[in-house]
């Protein structure tokens, strides 16, 4: 969320930074600073009838002490009459300030000054690219390959629960906790430390970083309980911090966690989400890091870096892409994806999103540091980046590694799998 202070004094940035996302701020920020102005003025008369009251009350009293009896009778008739239009004022002014934090909320984040603009993925800059485009003869996607050699039963899973909700089986489902477990154990040796979360999130989680009311159509809502099921542990993690103000010493905050994601990919259909390329339920470990304001940026190229050596390791093909301002998020600063080529789809699959939010999500979650030159409370700054998301990999992993055995596992893996090949 976007500070009241930022949008009064960086007006005319902040509009030119929203038009690189392809967001027109020119009306809706003059509406903002139109209620601030008629807030602070209710404000203003407010506080000057509260200090009247305050000391018609005194006044009473001494006027009773003196026996003044007509006297304070007369004060309290007045103060009868400021209660009524204090009582006015505070309705009138609690109405502003809703409409304000709607209108505040409605904004997405500033682009950083880097971000290419662009209105979709078609305009979105490469970095760099990497690993080696595999030699492979037979070109299968992978749900021909899942059906052949019994490693996940889509159909099962549509039984089960509905398209979207894959059973992973035998070598199927080692492979899945083999990946888990060795992105867990790489963050972990990264320094960043290890969470289990609740998959559950109450609306004040979800509001706190930028889930809701954003994406609300794309998060499983529990209503009786009201409740959402997580679409990644960004949301549960990243929350640890809501409401706390940390110390200069305290950073850097690094964080990982493994959960299962729900995401309701409402529209979703069509050969681009077959198999694994989209589900509703799907296995991720996410890296989460709370930051100084002055080291956020190094810190995402240093998780941008991470996240690149565990495709090297896996020795899977990939590219990296610099978003540009038409296909960022809502909560986004800057964002980096990292795509992997999968030979049987012959096409590049998204498989991380690296961001920085800079102070987006700290607004709305309250999450400060005292800082020890100013003495100051100030906004952290927060990042995450997927690290890695399963089904995709999954999915490039089976189809790069065909081979006349089967398919091979990388050799990285092999430790938690406990066999070769498939």
């Amino acid at each position: 969320m976007i500070t009241l202070q930022t949008i009064r004094e960086q007006k005319d940035e902040v509009i030119a930074r929203l038009a690189i996302k392809n967001f027109s701020a020119t009306e809706i920020i003059s509406t903002i600073l139109s209620i601030d102005d008629s807030r602070k003025t209710i404000q203003l008369e407010l506080n000057t009838k509260q200090a009247e009251m305050n000391s018609l009350s005194k006044e009473i009293g001494v006027f009773f002490k003196e026996n003044k009896i007509s006297e304070a009778h007369a004060a309290k008739e007045k103060t009868a009459v400021l209660k009524e239009s204090i009582k006015e004022l505070e309705a009138e002014l609690s109405i502003l300030e809703q409409k304000l934090q709607k209108d505040i909320i409605s904004l997405p984040n500033t682009p950083h000054s880097s971000v290419p603009q662009g209105k979709s993925a078609a305009d979105n800059m490469l970095v760099r690219e990497g690993g080696v485009m595999p030699a492979i003869k037979h070109k299968i996607p992978h749900w021909e390959l899942t059906e052949r050699y019994n490693l996940i039963n889509f159909e099962l899973g549509n039984k089960l629960t509905g398209a979207g909700f894959p059973v992973y089986i035998d070598k199927g489902a080692k492979l899945q906790r083999a990946l888990i477990s060795y992105f867990l154990d790489k963050a972990t040796e990264a320094g960043y430390t290890e969470y289990m979360p609740p998959i559950l999130v109450n609306e004040d989680s979800g509001f706190g970083t930028g889930n809701l009311p954003d994406k609300e159509g794309q998060m499983y809502h529990v209503t009786e309980d009201d409740l959402y099921l997580i679409p990644t542990a960004e949301v549960p993690v990243t929350n640890i911090f809501r409401d706390v103000i940390l110390k200069t010493e305290d950073f850097p905050i690094k964080c990982t966690a493994y959960t299962p994601c729900f995401r309701r990919e409402a529209g979703s259909y069509g050969k681009d989400v077959r198999g694994l390329n989209r589900l509703h339920q799907f296995d991720k470990v996410e890296i989460v890091r709370v930051e100084h304001p002055d080291k956020s940026y190094a810190a995402l190229e240093e998780m941008v870096s991470y996240v690149e050596g565990l495709l090297q390791e896996l020795e899977l093909p990939y590219r990296i892409l610099k978003l540009c301002g038409g296909d960022m998020s809502f909560t986004s600063a800057l964002t980096y994806d990292f795509e992997v080529y999968s030979a049987g789809q012959e096409r590049w699959l998204e498989v991380s999103s690296v961001s920085n939010f800079e102070s987006f999500q700290a607004n709305r979650l309250k999450l400060r540091f005292k800082d020890e030159t100013t003495k100051k409370t100030v906004l952290a700054h927060t990042l995450n980046g997927s690290a890695l998301a399963l089904p995709r990999i999954v999915a490039a992993l089976l189809e790069n590694n065909v081979c006349a055995q089967g398919i091979n596992i990388p050799k990285v893996l092999v430790p938690y799998t406990g066999f070769s090949v498939i």
